[in-house]
């Protein structure tokens, strides 16, 4: 396989953006090299085509395939293992935000629920931080619950919700960003 410009361009981008959400630079190239790639690959290809070592496309792979987004497959005759990514993007979508809810905002409802109920046994001193924890722990759990409405929609609901975000937007009252910023005012 060789690479596009636009495939070129389209992985260092996404290595870029995957530093930006703080995932390794190499794993979010490798996830968009096999999301491009038409066909699987194996580690020594994807080193190949990336110009980076074994080791870390290995490493890359295995968070990759713990993260779902990611799949070893094998084909008859070829003993190495091959990798292809999820190519559903909405499915991509919904693997990820499922991750990153487990790793992230499971435990950090957990840890407002101990603050909260260690605050409440605390005096007068600890209201206004119990208030601000409560409000933390409000809005994590009420994004956690969205989150889970949204996980259960069907593929072509999902896309219909994307698509609508404007009129939601102006059904609940801010028609754009610039008019919020007018409200406010």
């Amino acid at each position: 396989m060789k690479l596009t410009p636009a495939a070129k361009k389209f992985v260092l981008h996404w290595g870029e953006m995957g530093q930006a959400w703080g995932i390794n630079r190499t794993m979010a190239q490798v996830h968009a090299l096999l999301f491009v790639s038409p066909e699987s690959l194996d580690a020594e290809e994807i080193s190949l085509l990336l110009d980076v070592s074994r080791s870390n496309v290995s490493t890359s792979l295995r968070e990759l395939i713990t993260w779902g987004v990611v799949r070893r497959v094998h084909i008859i005759g070829d003993r190495r293992d091959r990798f292809e990514a999820l190519k559903d993007v909405f499915e991509t979508f919904r693997v990820i935000m499922a991750e990153r809810r487990r790793r992230e905002m499971d435990p950090t409802i957990a840890l407002l629920e101990h603050c909260v109920s260690e605050a409440n046994t605390g005096g007068p001193n600890d209201a206004y931080t119990r208030e601000q924890l409560e409000k933390m722990l409000e809005f994590t759990q009420l994004v956690t619950q969205w989150y889970n409405s949204i996980d259960r929609l069907p593929t072509p609901a999902l896309q219909q919700l994307f698509k609508g975000g404007a009129k939601l937007a102006k059904l609940f009252g801010t028609a754009t960003p610039s008019a919020n910023a007018e409200n406010k005012s």
